[in-house]
C-alpha cells in the first residue's frame, strides 16, 4: 500500500515537473507600460516653534501611522560621545514624566498599535501606529514621549549593558567589522567613520550626559511629523498642533557634511583559520541630489546590486565562490559611496576579486545590451513602486526627500527617469564612477592564506584596471 502511494505521488510529481518545464519554456507576456508614481495629495503645515508636519491620506485600511523624525543622530556626537545618541534613544522608551514604560505599552496596545524609538546616523525616529479612530490619542502619547522623556536612572545600567552586548556581537561578525573599517577609511574625520563604541566608553555615560545631549540636540526646529494612512485630517492636524506647539524650538537643523577620501588602499584584518573572506571593495560617489545619481543607481543594480546582476551571476552562479554577494549605493547626508560586498571561500579570495574587477572593466568598455538593461530597469522601477505601496513606505520616501533636500519630482518622475537610462549612460557611468584603481579594499579573513592571493590581485589591479 505504501509503495503504491509512493508510485502515485512520484507520477504526479513527474507530471507536475514536466508541466513546469514546458511552462518555463514559454515566452512570458510583455509587461505593461511603466507609469510614474503619483504622490498622494498631502497637507503640510508648520508650527511657530519651527516644527513641520506632513499628512498623507493613503489606502483604505483603518490604520494610521505617525513618525516624529528629529534630525539628531550619531553625526551629532563628539568623539567622546560615540554611541550616546543610541543610549538616549533606548532610554527614551523607558517612560515619560507621567507614564512609565509599562503604562506606555498598555496605553498604546489599547489603541491597537505600537510605538518605538530608533536612532540612525542622521536622525532619531519616534514611530507609532494605531487604529484610525485613535490617531489623535496616539499623537498625544508620542508627543509626551518626545517632549518629556524621564530617562530613569534605574534603567541606565540595563540599557548600557544591552548596548554593550549588541556592539560586542557586531565585533564578532566579519561583515560588520569589514563595513566599519571601510567607512573608517572613507570618512576618517567624520562620525560616519567611527568604529563601534568601547565598553569603557559606554560604561562612562551618565544620566546627566544623556539629559544634556537631549536638551542640546532635541527640539521642534529639527522635527518633522509625518502622518499617513486613513485618518481625519482636521483631527490629526489639531492633535499635532495641540500636543507639540508648546515644545521648545531648540537648536537649528545642522549636520556637518563629510569630506570622503578616495584612495587606493588595502586593509586586511586577520581571522586565523577562517573558511571565508569578507570583502568590501568601493569608493565615494555622488549623493541623490546629483544628476548622475539615477544612472548610477541603475548601473549599481546591473553590476552587483540585484540578484540578477553580473557580479552575482559570475561569482555565485557560475563560479560558486560565494552565496550572497551584493553591491550597495549608500546615500548619506550630501555624500554617498558604492561598494561591492561578498563573503567568499578563503581559497578563492583572489579569484573573486579578479572576477569583480573583470565585470567592472567589461561594463566600462562595452555597453550592456538593451534587453539586459531593460530587465534591470524594470526591476528598479518595480522596487520603487513596492516601496510606495504602504503608509510606512510613503513616510520613508517623504523623509528621504526632506533629509536630502529633494523636490517632489524626485519621486514623481523616478520611474520615468529610471527607464530613460541608456546602455551608453551605464557604460559612461561605470567609467566615471567605478574606478577600481581608486577603490579602498577591506578584507577580513585568514591572513596567512589570503596574503599571496591579495598581492597577486594588487599587481593585476595596477596593470588591468580601467
Amino acid at each position: 500500500m505504501t509503495r503504491k502511494i509512493f508510485t502515485i505521488a512520484l507520477s504526479a510529481f513527474l507530471a507536475f515537473s514536466s508541466g513546469m518545464a514546458m511552462a518555463q519554456k514559454q515566452t512570458p507576456p510583455e509587461g505593461g507600460q511603466p507609469r510614474d508614481f503619483k504622490l498622494p495629495a498631502k497637507q503640510e503645515f508648520d508650527l511657530d516653534n519651527g516644527l513641520s508636519a506632513v499628512m498623507v491620506p493613503y489606502g483604505d485600511v483603518p490604520k494610521v501611522v505617525v513618525s516624529m523624525v528629529v534630525q539628531v543622530g550619531n553625526v551629532h556626537e563628539t568623539a567622546q560621545q560615540n554611541g550616546l545618541a543610541d543610549i538616549v534613544g533606548n532610554l527614551m522608551q523607558e517612560g515619560t514624566a507621567t507614564r512609565n514604560a509599562r503604562q506606555l505599552a498598555e496605553e498604546v496596545a489599547r489603541l491597537g498599535g505600537s510605538v518605538s524609538v530608533s536612532v540612525g546616523p542622521n536622525e532619531t525616529f519616534v514611530s507609532g501606529s494605531a487604529l484610525s479612530e485613535y490617531g489623535p490619542k496616539l499623537v498625544e502619547i508620542m508627543a509626551d514621549l518626545l517632549k518629556n522623556p524621564a530617562f530613569p536612572e534605574s534603567e541606565m545600567d540595563r540599557i548600557k549593558n544591552d548596548f554593550k552586548r549588541q556592539n560586542n556581537l557586531l565585533r564578532q561578525q566579519p561583515s560588520a567589522i569589514a563595513q566599519s573599517k571601510f567607512r573608517g577609511a572613507l570618512y576618517p574625520n567624520h562620525p560616519y567613520g567611527r568604529d563601534f563604541p568601547t565598553d569603557k566608553m559606554i560604561d562612562g555615560f551618565t544620566r546627566e550626559q544623556v539629559q544634556q545631549f537631549y536638551e542640546q540636540q532635541f527640539g521642534a526646529d529639527r522635527t518633522t511629523v509625518y502622518v499617513a494612512g486613513k485618518f481625519d485630517q482636521s483631527d490629526m492636524k489639531q492633535a499635532v498642533t495641540n500636543q507639540l506647539s508648546d515644545w521648545r524650538q531648540g537648536a537649528a537643523p545642522q549636520i556637518t557634511v563629510a569630506k570622503p577620501v578616495t584612495k587606493s588602499d588595502m586593509i586586511v584584518l586577520d581571522r586565523p583559520g577562517a573558511p571565508q573572506s569578507t570583502i568590501v571593495f568601493g569608493l565615494p560617489v555622488v549623493d541623490p541630489s546629483h544628476p548622475d545619481y539615477m544612472p548610477l543607481r541603475v548601473t549599481n543594480s546591473l553590476l552587483g546590486g540585484s540578484f540578477g546582476s553580473r557580479i552575482t551571476r559570475n561569482i555565485r552562479e557560475d563560479k560558486g565562490y560565494t552565496y550572497s554577494p551584493y553591491s550597495t549605493l549608500a546615500a548619506r547626508y550630501r555624500v554617498g559611496d558604492w561598494a561591492q560586498v561578498a563573503d567568499v571561500t578563503t581559497e578563492h579570495t583572489g579569484n573573486s576579486l579578479r572576477e569583480i574587477l573583470n565585470e567592472i572593466n567589461r561594463l566600462g568598455t562595452e555597453a550592456p545590451s538593451p534587453e539586459e538593461l531593460e530587465g534591470i530597469k524594470n526591476y528598479e522601477a518595480g522596487l520603487f513602486v513596492l516601496r510606495n505601496s504602504s503608509p510606512w513606505g510613503i513616510v520613508s520616501q517623504l523623509n528621504f526627500l526632506k533629509l536630502h533636500d529633494l523636490p517632489d519630482s524626485f519621486l514623481e518622475n523616478q520611474v520615468q527617469n529610471i527607464h530613460a537610462v541608456t546602455p551608453q549612460q551605464v557604460q559612461q557611468t561605470t567609467q566615471k564612477y567605478m574606478r577600481p584603481k581608486n577603490m579602498t579594499l577591506v578584507v577580513v579573513g585568514d591572513k596567512k592564506a589570503i596574503d599571496p592571493q591579495l598581492k597577486k590581485f594588487q599587481a593585476e589591479l595596477k596593470k588591468n584596471a580601467l
